[in-house]
């Protein structure tokens, strides 16, 4: 089903984002079950009312290196995002090319994808997808982007990162219009530092590291209502370049002028490492 974009748009919307609530241990989460006695996370979530600008009449202005994000036109050759042959064999080459052109980056490497499929049911909504992630928050930090890089590329890590690499997802909707729970675009020049906090993600057999975002009043926030299927979004997630904007939150949120009745929102968020000479 594809949902015809509403004619008009609001210039701004309020709507209620997730925040995470600062406190003086290190933040966590276990992607497993954690050992006896421990929570499963630490992190609390706070709701802000927050001002979000309707990015769509400006959108093809954006940049990556300044605002931490980037609009996209280009429908996919990929017609059915679940077959997982079909993303890997279409999706992940053509995903490469897209921050390739958008970037300027000599080497672009696809090592991961994500569905997401929204429904009432916690964490999977199917075996294959899962839900919109309900809390503002960075992939990576300063820590983990580097250890990102060493742990896709191995031996070759250390000469990539001699130079400037960088780390941006794509995201993508699949099967229609991206109405329903729409994603929430933090500019990365707004964001202060302090405001980062950075949280585990504890692994079996490993440690990653995100960044939760705690309210500010001073950030600035945006989104493109009704992203498209022949749409898709660029998020920088980290970045060697001090000079440039490092790191751009984002969260999914529940859009208060959503119509009643319109279909949960469905994507796909591939994730890259960029390399430049």
């Amino acid at each position: 089903m594809t949902l015809r974009p509403a004619p008009e748009y609001l210039e701004s919307i309020t709507a209620g984002l997730p925040y995470t609530t600062r406190r003086a241990e290190k933040l966590y989460f276990y992607r497993y079950p954690p050992p006896d006695g421990v929570a499963e996370s630490n992190v609390a979530i706070e709701t802000h009312e927050t001002i979000l600008t309707n990015a769509r009449p400006v959108a093809d202005g954006y940049s990556l290196d300044r605002e931490g994000y980037a609009l996209v036109r280009q429908r996919s050759a990929v017609r059915d995002f679940w077959d997982e042959a079909q993303t890997l064999a279409l999706g992940h080459p053509e995903t490469a090319e897209i921050v390739k052109a958008a970037t300027g980056a000599s080497r672009v490497v696809v090592f991961d994808h994500t569905l997401r499929r929204r429904s009432g049911e916690s964490d999977l909504a199917s075996a294959k997808s899962r839900q919109p992630v309900g809390r503002a928050h960075v992939d990576q930090t300063v820590k983990s982007g580097p250890q990102r890089v060493r742990d896709v590329m191995g031996d070759q890590a250390e000469g990539l990162l001699s130079r400037r690499a960088a780390i941006i997802n794509l995201w993508r909707p699949v099967a229609h219009v991206a109405r329903d729970w729409p994603l929430a675009l933090g500019d990365g020049r707004s964001v202060d530092p302090a405001d980062l906090l950075p949280t585990d993600l504890i692994f079996p057999h490993r440690r990653g590291e995100t960044y939760s975002l705690a309210y500010n009043p001073g950030q600035r926030w945006s989104y493109i209502p009704d992203l498209g299927v022949e749409e898709c979004l660029l998020i920088k997630c980290w970045d060697s370049d001090e000079t440039v904007t490092r790191f751009a939150p984002h969260t999914g949120f529940a859009d208060p002028t959503t119509p009643p009745g319109t279909p949960p929102r469905q994507s796909i968020e591939f994730r890259t490492l960029a390399f430049f000479d």
